[in-house]
C-alpha cells in the first residue's frame, strides 16, 4: 500500500482556486517560521560544543546513532500504546513537558542526556500523532504511523536547508511488512546527525539543564510545526479531491518563488 493522491482527474496550479492558494501560502509561511531566532541562537550554541562530541571515541558516536534508533522502536510501540490511556495534549503542554525532560536530561551531562534521548523521541512522536489526529488522519493505521515517523526526516531545527524540507514532505511512504521498522531503519541516521546537535549543547553537566530545556523547547515547538505542515498539504489534498504533486508544485513556488530575471 501506498499514499494515493485524490482524483486521477488532472488538475494544474494555474487551476488551483485563490483559497486553496491562500491555505498552501499560510502552510509555506509556517514552514519557514518553523525555525525562529531561539532555534538560530541554539545552533550557535550547538556548533561552539559540537567539536565536544567530534573528539569523543567512535564507540560513543556510534551510540547516538544506536541510541536514536532503540528511542524510535521504543517510541513507535510505547506512544500509539498510550494514546489508548493518555489523551493528546496542547503544543503549549507538549513543549513544557519535553523542556523539563531536557533539563533532567542535561544535569549530568552527556551520559543522562543519552539516557533522556527515547523518552524525549517518544513525547516528540506523540505530539506527531496529535497533530495527525488533530487534522482527521487515523493514527492507528499502518500508513499513518509510518508518515508520523517520517516527520522526523525534516532537516531539523538547527538547519537552514529548506530543501531537505521539501524533499521529506513530497517523498512517497510505501508500506510493506515491516512497514514502521523500514521508515526507521532510514529516518534514525539522520535524526541522530540532528540529535547530535542537542546532545552538544548538554555535553556540559549542570549548565547542560538549561540548554537541555531550552534544546527541547525548540526541537518540540519545530518537529510539530513540520507536522502540522505535513499532515496539513495532505489534509488538503484529501478535502479538495486535488492530487497530491499538484499541491506540491504549488507549494515549491510558495516556499522558493522563481527569481525575477532583469
Amino acid at each position: 500500500m501506498s499514499e494515493t493522491s485524490g482524483t486521477d482527474i488532472p488538475v494544474t496550479t494555474d487551476q488551483i482556486a485563490p483559497e486553496i492558494a491562500a491555505e498552501l501560502e499560510a502552510l509555506a509561511r509556517r514552514s519557514k517560521n518553523a525555525r525562529g531566532i531561539v532555534m538560530r541562537g541554539l545552533g550557535l550554541v550547538g556548533s561552539q560544543l559540537e567539536h565536544q562530541l567530534e573528539k569523543l571515541p567512535v564507540s560513543v558516536r556510534m551510540q547516538i546513532e544506536g541510541a536514536t534508533r532503540q528511542g524510535l522502536e521504543y517510541a513507535s510501540r510505547v506512544a500509539w500504546a498510550s494514546r489508548r490511556s493518555v489523551p493528546d495534549r496542547p503544543d503549549w503542554q507538549n513543549t513544557a513537558m519535553t523542556a523539563a525532560m531536557g533539563a533532567a536530561g542535561g544535569v549530568g551531562g552527556l551520559p543522562t542526556a543519552l539516557a533522556e534521548l527515547p523518552v524525549t523521541i517518544t513525547m516528540l512522536l506523540r505530539a506527531i500523532q496529535g497533530v495527525a489526529t488533530d487534522l482527521g488522519f487515523d493514527t492507528d493505521t499502518p500508513l499513518v504511523q509510518a508518515q508520523c515517523i517520517k516527520v522526523f526526516s525534516a532537516s531539523g531545527p538547527l538547519s537552514d536547508d529548506d530543501g531537505a524540507d521539501l524533499a521529506f514532505l513530497s517523498s512517497r511512504v510505501t508500506l510493506s511488512g515491516a512497514a514502521v521498522h523500514g521508515i526507521i531503519a532510514r529516518v534514525a541516521p539522520k535524526l541522530a546527525t540532528v540529535l547530535s546537535q542537542k546532545l552538544a549543547t548538554q555535553a556540559v553537566p549542570v549548565l547542560g539543564a538549561m540548554a537541555g530545556a531550552a534544546t527541547n523547547y525548540a526541537f518540540t515547538s519545530y518537529y510539530q510545526e513540520m507536522a502540522r505542515v505535513y499532515f496539513g498539504l495532505r489534509a488538503l489534498a484529501r478535502d479538495e479531491d486535488i492530487p497530491f504533486e499538484v499541491l506540491m508544485q504549488e507549494f515549491r513556488l510558495k516556499m522558493q518563488p522563481p527569481k525575477q530575471i532583469g
